[in-house]
This record gives C-alpha cells, sequence and structure tokens, in this order.
C-alpha cells in the first residue's frame, strides 16, 4: 500500500536550514497535537516520519516494534526573530508522547546510536531514556526471531541510508520484511531520501557471492529509496520461500532522485559529511584491502593512502578514533590521495582502486578476503589483475546496469 497523494513530478531542491545551528537537545513538547506540522519548508524535502497524520492510523491500539537507529528522528524548525534553527526528537519519543504502544526496539549495526565500528558485533541493551528493551539485529541474530515478535503486532522501519549494496542496512530491511511475513505482522517503512539516488553504477552482485553485504543482485549504486527498494525485495520475491510481506510505504514528499539532500545526522560513525557519503561508493572497495580510506582520521571515506605507497606531498597518520578503534596501519605514516576537493561524483570512480593497485608494491598481497563481497564477484578483481583501464571496466558493468534499470522501474515512487 503506498499514499500516492504526495508523489511528486517537479524536481525541488532541498535547502538545508542552516545546519551549522543544529541541536539535539529540543524535544517535542508532548502537548502539540499536530506534528505534521514539523516541516521543514514548504518546498522542502519531508521525510516520511515527518508525516504523522500518514501513519497514526496504523499504530492506534497496535503493540509496537521499532527498527530504529540514531537517524530515526522527526525534524522541527524553530523559528526565532532573526534566524531558523533546525531540531528533531527521536522517532521513538515522539511516539510515546503520543502514547502510542510501542514495546520493543530493533537496531541494526553501528547499534541503536550509532556508535560501534564497522563490523563490531553489538549487543542488546535497553534504552536508558524510555527503558525499552533493545535488540541487535547485528548480534546473535540478523533477524528477529519469533520469540522477539511474539505480542507484536505492527513493525516500523525508519533508518536512513546511502543507497549503496555493501551498506548493510538494506539487508537489515530484507531480514524485518522476511520475518515480518513469516509471522503475519503488517510493515511500514517510513520513507527518507537517498544521497546517491542520483544515479545508478558499478558492478551488479553474482547471487553466488551472497552475504549480508550483499544480498541481492543489484548495481553496488542502485538509485533507489528505502521504501522503494523494499517494493523491490517484495516484488521480486527475494524473500525467503518467496513469502510476502504486507507492507505500507509512507513516501516522501517534494523529492525526486535528482534532489539534493544534506544528511544532518551521520548514518553511520565513518560517514561524518555529504562527501564522504558521495565517495563512499567508490572507496568501499578498499575495505577488501590493505588500503586505509581515511578510518582513524577526521576525514573518512575523503582520502586513501598506505605507508607503503610512493612518498607524495599529502600525508597522514591514522589513529583510533570514534568509529574505528583499530585502523588499517594505525600510528603510520601513510602516503595517499586527498579527495576532500573533488566534485561530486555521478559515477562509481573505479580509478580510485585501479591507481592504488598499481601504487602497490608486488609482494603487497592487495587483494583480501572480502574484496569479492563488497565487489559482489570476482569479476572485477580480475580486470584490475589483467590491467584493464577504469573506462574499460566501467563499460563492462552497463549491460546488467540496464537489465537492473527495466527491473528497478517496476518499484519507483518518485521521478
Amino acid at each position: 500500500m503506498i499514499y500516492n497523494r504526495f508523489k511528486n513530478t517537479y524536481f525541488l531542491l532541498f535547502i538545508a536550514l542552516f545546519f551549522s545551528l543544529f541541536s539535539c537537545k529540543t524535544g517535542i513538547k508532548a502537548s502539540e497535537k499536530n506534528e505534521s506540522s514539523i516541516l521543514v519548508k514548504d518546498s522542502a524535502i519531508i521525510t516520511g516520519a515527518n508525516q504523522v497524520e500518514l501513519y497514526k492510523s496504523f499504530l492506534t491500539k497496535k503493540k509496537i516494534a521499532l527498527v530504529a537507529n540514531q537517524t530515526s528522528v522527526i525534524f522541527k524548525v524553530e523559528r526565532g526573530k532573526s534566524s531558523e534553527k533546525l531540531t528533531y526528537t527521536h522517532l521513538i519519543d515522539s511516539l510515546l508522547s503520543l502514547h502510542f504502544n510501542i514495546l520493543k526496539v530493533f537496531s541494526p549495526e553501528h547499534g541503536f546510536r550509532g556508535e560501534a565500528d564497522a563490523s563490531e558485533i553489538v549487543a542488546d541493551g535497553k534504552d536508558l531514556k524510555t527503558g525499552l528493551p533493545i535488540i541487535s539485529l547485528y548480534g546473535n541474530n540478523k533477524k528477529p526471531t519469533n520469540e522477539q515478535l511474539k505480542d507484536i503486532e505492527l513493525v516500523i522501519f525508519d533508518i536512513q541510508d546511502v543507497g549503496v549494496r555493501f551498506y548493510t542496512y538494506i539487508s537489515t530491511l530484507h531480514y524485518v520484511m522476511e520475518a515480518c511475513a513469516e509471522n503475519n505482522i503488517p510493515l511500514i517503512v517510513l520513507d527518507r531520501p537517498n544521497p546517491n539516488g542520483h544515479y545508478i553504477d558499478g558492478p551488479t552482485l553474482d547471487i553466488t557471492h551472497k552475504s549480508f553485504v550483499g544480498m541481492h543482485p543489484v548495481p553496488l549504486v542502485y538509485g533507489m529509496t528505502i521504501g522503494e527498494y523494499a517494493q523491490l525485495i517484495n516484488g521480486e520475491k527475494w524473500l525467503k520461500n518467496e513469502v510476502n510481506c504486507n507492507l505500507t510505504i509512507i513516501p516522501l514528499k517534494n523529492y525526486t532522485h535528482n534532489s539534493s539532500y544534506n544528511l544532518p545526522i551521520r548514518p553511520s560513525p565513518n560517514l561524518p559529511n555529504d562527501r564522504a557519503i558521495n565517495l563512499y561508493p567508490s572507496l568501499g572497495f578498499f575495505e577488501g584491502t590493505p588500503i586505509n580510506a581515511g578510518r582513524g582520521t577526521a576525514h573518512q571515506f575523503q582520502q586513501y593512502g598506505a605507508p607503503f605507497f610512493p612518498q607524495s606531498d599529502f600525508t597522514y597518520t591514522p589513529q583510533p578514533n570514534f568509529g574505528s578503534k583499530n585502523p588499517k596501519h594505525s600510528g603510520k605514516l601513510c602516503n595517499g590521495v586527498n579527495l576532500n576537493n573533488v566534485e561530486k561524483l555521478r559515477k562509481v570512480n573505479i580509478e580510485y582502486i585501479v591507481d592504488a593497485y598499481q601504487k602497490t608494491p608486488k609482494n603487497v598481497p592487495f587483494f583480501g578476503p572480502t574484496f569479492t563481497v563488497h565487489a559482489g564477484s570476482t569479476e572485477l578483481e580480475m580486470q584490475i589483475k589483467n590491467g584493464l583501464t577504469a573506462q574499460e571496466i566501467q563499460k563492462s558493468w552497463q549491460p546488467k546496469i540496464e537489465e537492473f534499470k527495466k527491473i528497478r522501474a517496476k518499484y519507483l515512487l518518485y521521478e
């Protein structure tokens, strides 16, 4: 079920609204009756979560579980005499203030507060503010169990994604949909913009290399919001035993795939800003190599380097920090490449990894065991080893990208 009344057929740009004045301490008063007033501007993108009037009827008298993290918020603009300030409250706090019956929270990779390292096991816990139990979907189990869903009558999924296949929030979405379908529980997805929704590119996953880092035969950058992607999973029968999830999408307002959108909250510890999010699809390949992609610095996914690279004018030394307790080459001087001034990418730039491979001495193993799961197949490794140019590699992706575009078109909610 989709609310099409807010589906847009024109392009509107998102206005950042002084994110430098951003404050997370201001909450929504429980006495506020109409949370639909928590908008940014008439012409700005409105998230699904902000449109409470569209989904509150589903929540009435239901026992509810949320799939959420630090990005699951409702925005509000506070207008003073001479300034405007964008504030927010967490979705959980807002729904509880409206007296909806939230029983538990499921959290994805990086945890409910978004502070855990990549691949770090996240334990179950309790939210200190609300007392709600938090069940990790990146610990002992990645799929909600029947016991964990016992007595739950509705699940709400609200997580900011970045539109990249090896970013695991869409894998969590898959397993939540599957568990809901198997337990006959409706799922509501509160849609959010895709900051990499303006293009489709990269190698397509070979299903024989399916993993939690990539579960579906889609290009690396697939150009869909999390709501559209949920429809894709359902429609293409990708859930176990081809079960179908009872799915409702609360769509965005004033959004197209070419809309600019600045994320006011980092979606994970090592994606601190818009530049890192834009470069992430291209630099994420380094996760399966000995190359440091900025982890352990203040410029994660905005630079890359290694101690064994040829001497260069740009150097940096990774150190343990927020989101990276053990960065590659910690404490060692890395010769590298600074990408802080590159223009916004509209494709996966494979030149970075080709460049790094050429700079790496032959006695240093370059391709690690996780490179294939990030690339989605063994083909990219072979292409780089065989000396193909970046242009030749990108050209090889196009036939499968064109096939995917035809499938994708069936599930789009926005132009």
